[in-house]
Parts: C-alpha cells; sequence; structure tokens
C-alpha cells in the first residue's frame, strides 16, 4: 500500500482505501480472483459509449435530418444499457468487492459503511464443500473500526487489517498458515 494519507474524517476515503487493499492480500494468499462481475460492468458501459459516441459521430457527419431516425433507437438502446447497468450494479453486485476461490470454496466478500459511524462492516460469503453438484453457502458478517488499521494521521497499516481478516475469517486463516 502506499504511504498516501487520507483523511480519517472521510468515511468514503476509508472505505475505498480498505476495499481495494483487501483483493490485495487475498491474492498475494494465492487466491484467484474472478474479474466477470467487473467485465460485465465495463461492457456494459463501454457499449453505451460507443453509441454515444457513434451518434455524435453521425449526426456531425451528416446532419440532423438524415439521422434522426438512427437517432432515436440510439438512444432507446442508451437508455436500456444503462438501466441494465444501474440494474446490475444495485441488484448483482451489491457492493462486492472480491470474487474469488481457494481451491475448491467459492468466496465472495460485500463492504459496507453506515454513516456517521465509523466501522467497517463485511458480508462474507462462502461455499461450503458439499455431495453432489449443488453449492452450499456460509455467510459471515463481521464488523471493526476503522482505527484498528488507520493511523491517527490518515495511514493505512496492512498488518493490522490482515490479522483482523484472519482472525474473522477460517478461510482466510487457512490460507495465511500454509
Amino acid at each position: 500500500m502506499s504511504n498516501t494519507k487520507i483523511s480519517v474524517y472521510s468515511q468514503p476515503d476509508l472505505k475505498n482505501t480498505t476495499d481495494d487493499a483487501l483483493p490485495n492480500y487475498l491474492n498475494s494468499l494465492k487466491f484467484q480472483q474472478s474479474h466477470v462481475l467487473t467485465d460485465i460492468r465495463l461492457g456494459l458501459g463501454y457499449a453505451a459509449v460507443v453509441i454515444a459516441a457513434a451518434t455524435f459521430y453521425l449526426d456531425y457527419k451528416f446532419g440532423w435530418e438524415k439521422t434522426k431516425d438512427y437517432t432515436l433507437w440510439a438512444v432507446v438502446v442508451y437508455f436500456a444499457l444503462n438501466s441494465a447497468l444501474t440494474l446490475w450494479i444495485w441488484a448483482v453486485e451489491k457492493g462486492k468487492i472480491y470474487s474469488g476461490s481457494s481451491g475448491d470454496v467459492l468466496i465472495t466478500i460485500a463492504s459496507s459503511v453506515t454513516k456517521h459511524y465509523p466501522s467497517y462492516k463485511l458480508k462474507i460469503r462462502q461455499t461450503k464443500p458439499s455431495k453432489g453438484d449443488s453449492l452450499d453457502w456460509d455467510e459471515m458478517d463481521i464488523e471493526a473500526p476503522f482505527t484498528k488499521w488507520f493511523t491517527s494521521d490518515g495511514q493505512f497499516v496492512a498488518k493490522p487489517f490482515q490479522q483482523w481478516l484472519s482472525s474473522e475469517i477460517p478461510l482466510i486463516r487457512e490460507a495465511a498458515a500454509k
């Protein structure tokens, strides 16, 4: 992690810095991160931008009268893509900051904070070893104050954060012990 200081009074900065540190730590423990959620988000976003750029170019090149029928459909598709992107972020991602696996165990981690309450919350879902093709999920919620891994002047200290994750999440504890 860099030596950049952040404001300890800014919850979004505290959360974002901590969110960025979590995948780095899990990847250092040989977890395999899945980027499918991010890839879909980027695909929807870039498709909308391409449609907007193409519509602008066609209007600039050929004028409004020749392109107004295409522009109508471009606006409809752009609206549909942005609606799908919003729905994807809200209903599917739901604050997920990590999705991956360790061996045959799948894990997803979502983070959140409560306004005016300086505490970091994680919702962890991981598969349980099961017989057959079905996946059984274990869920756990953990929480800790940001002061555990941020100094009073806004420095992020990775070791206490990693120790907190290892002490609370058995899968991470096992991977850190290897």
